[in-house]
């Protein structure tokens, strides 16, 4: 009898997980928690939102921790199970969710809230890449896209209702899983051009019907930055003051003399605009360890995608790097002035445990796909898998 693949791996190959990818996550998680502790401190919070953050990190560590010593490859089996969880979270948070901001995105519970938009992101990315593979041997035909996009696209659009910025998050999603799998770049122009006819058809035909499609409020956050001298409005004034945070931390921060976070001159810092108070507070050396730590997660994200021992795991890396990638490119750009204000949080950095556990549990899933593609790439007899 052949013994299993794992049982024959040099014991110097044993280690069940990326080290780098673990690294670059545990510093970004020690990153937020220092980060909220400093920044809450003086406005009487009593560190409250730092501890809860930490609990959050290790709830979602433990799911990270188990998701990484299963096969990810089992998922493909539970894909309608997994698809229909996701659109159920959708609805109930429709349903039962709590109003914020004239929104419904989360339900309210006695102790924290869940936001089920951000945790069916990686329930998208498992089940959209079980459907593709079921599809492979039609990956170039018209018909299959169509398909793959309506799948991605149906909770996409609940979600946009609600909740935009985490919205085109899906559509990313979408892109990357298709790009992975190869789709004819005709299909992917085919399909820009019709999302451009659509927004551009429902932004000027549904309010000439009296449909409402953006509110006062999404459009302001929306154009902010293109004038950002402009301090009419909350998201105007949000942006000038986390640009006044970035300039005032110059190349090693203002430490405790820190001003626009602790003292709340940037109202949302715990969620959209940790990384303003960073950069005060550590200043350009903080800033630039907080981005190196997300260079080397988008990194291991990428090579665990070239490892993967088969396309449903590729398909799933790419999923989640994009994620990632656009989360961090899009948060990162509305701090320093350069994109609007969606309310896409910083990956493991801004406060919240939707956000905190869906990162974590996509990290798992990454170090599942890297420890068996090692088992697999040790088993044909290629050594080592990094």
């Amino acid at each position: 009898m052949n013994e299993p693949a794992a049982s024959r791996i040099p014991a110097g190959l044993r280690l069940p997980f990326d080290p780098l990818l673990a690294l670059a996550s545990i510093g970004l998680m020690v990153a937020s928690i220092v980060s909220l502790n400093a920044s809450t401190g003086a406005t009487g919070d009593a560190h409250q939102t730092a501890v809860r953050q930490a609990v959050f990190f290790a709830v979602g560590s433990v799911l990270a921790i188990v998701i990484s010593r299963v096969d990810y490859s089992r998922l493909r089996e539970l894909k309608y199970g997994v698809y229909g969880l996701m659109f159920a979270g959708i609805g109930l948070v429709a349903v039962f969710g709590g109003v914020t901001k004239g929104q419904r995105r989360a339900i309210q519970l006695p102790f924290f809230e869940i936001q089920a938009s951000e945790l069916s992101k990686v329930l998208l990315i498992v089940a959209l890449a079980a459907f593709v593979v079921d599809r492979a041997r039609g990956l170039g035909e018209r018909d299959t896209t169509a398909r793959l996009v309506l799948i991605a696209m149906a909770p996409a659009i609940f979600v946009m209702a609600s909740d935009l910025g985490t919205g085109l998050v899906y559509i990313v999603i979408m892109f990357a899983v298709l790009f992975v799998a190869g789709i004819s770049w005709r299909h992917f122009a085919g399909l820009v051009a019709l999302g451009a006819v659509s927004i551009a058809l429902v932004l000027t035909a549904a309010p000439a019907m009296g449909v409402t499609v953006l509110t006062g409020e999404q459009t302001q956050r929306l154009t902010s930055f293109l004038n950002p001298s402009d301090q009419a409005g909350d998201a105007g004034y949000q942006q000038n003051q986390s640009r006044i945070a970035i300039g005032a931390g110059q190349k090693t921060g203002r430490g405790d003399r820190a001003t626009q976070g602790p003292l709340k001159f940037l109202p949302e810092q715990r969620t959209d605009f940790p990384f303003a108070a960073i950069a005060e507070r550590w200043g350009f050396a903080g800033a630039g360890l907080v981005l190196s730590l997300y260079a080397l997660l988008i990194w291991r994200g990428l090579r665990i995608l070239t490892v993967a021992k088969n396309l449903y795991g590729a398909l799933i890396a790419g999923g989640i790097v994009a994620m990632l990638l656009f989360e961090v490119f899009i948060n990162v750009g509305m701090n320093v002035g350069i994109m609007p204000i969606t309310g896409i949080p910083l990956p493991l950095l801004s406060y919240g445990g939707s956000s905190v556990i869906s990162t974590l549990l996509a990290i798992g899933l990454l170090q599942s796909i890297h420890a068996q593609g090692r088992v697999a790439a040790v088993a044909k007899g290629r050594g080592r898998a990094f």
